[in-house]
């Protein structure tokens, strides 16, 4: 796994050892970075299920303005900050070692980030609880895209009902990014 373009281009980054992440390959990370490459300079990043932190260092490399990583796997979120630390992208990150919901409480009161990015654990529906839970948030507007990188047998049906449109569906062999807005 590497950073694909921006200031730690090509540089390497390190995964946790075990099947607790799943890394997004290079190959699809970078068709999500050439469909943001618009969104992403200057913008505010919320990395939510962060792994080794292989997209929000992406989005920082690439110009974020700030990046939120969210993991509560305790080795998993020290590889975010060693790959941090690494790259050099220290400085507009934050590193909230916990679970998702207790973070999204904290960040509570912080104005809307520009991009939600969530890669949960499949089959679980992690993806629907989070999207309650930021339906009435201040962490997401109309404005904000939220991206949910799922397996392709994930229903979404649900989304009109908590009062979200789906902007864009980009499938792959195995899995989903669904690009979504609140209405």
């Amino acid at each position: 796994m590497r950073v694909i373009a921006g200031k730690a281009r090509r540089l390497p980054l390190k995964t946790i050892q075990g099947l607790d992440t799943r890394p997004t390959t290079d190959r699809i990370k970078e068709t999500l970075f050439n469909m943001l490459q618009e969104e992403i300079p200057g913008c505010r990043f919320l990395d939510l299920f962060s792994g080794s932190g292989g997209i929000g260092i992406e989005a920082q490399s690439r110009g974020a303005a700030e990046t939120v990583f969210v993991e509560n796997n305790r080795k998993a979120a020290e590889c975010i900050r060693g790959n941090l630390a690494f790259t050099r992208l220290t400085e507009r990150a934050r590193v909230l070692n916990m679970d998702v919901f207790q973070a999204l409480a904290r960040l509570e009161g912080e104005a809307a980030f520009s991009i939600i990015f969530m890669d949960p654990p499949y089959g679980h529906e992690w993806e629907r609880r989070v999207l309650e839970a930021l339906k009435d948030s201040s962490l997401a507007d109309e404005e904000t895209l939220i991206i949910v990188e799922a397996s392709l047998d994930t229903d979404f049906s649900y989304l009109p009902g908590l009062g979200y449109e789906t902007v864009k569906r980009k499938e792959y062999k195995t899995n989903t990014h669904m690009f979504l807005r609140r209405i």
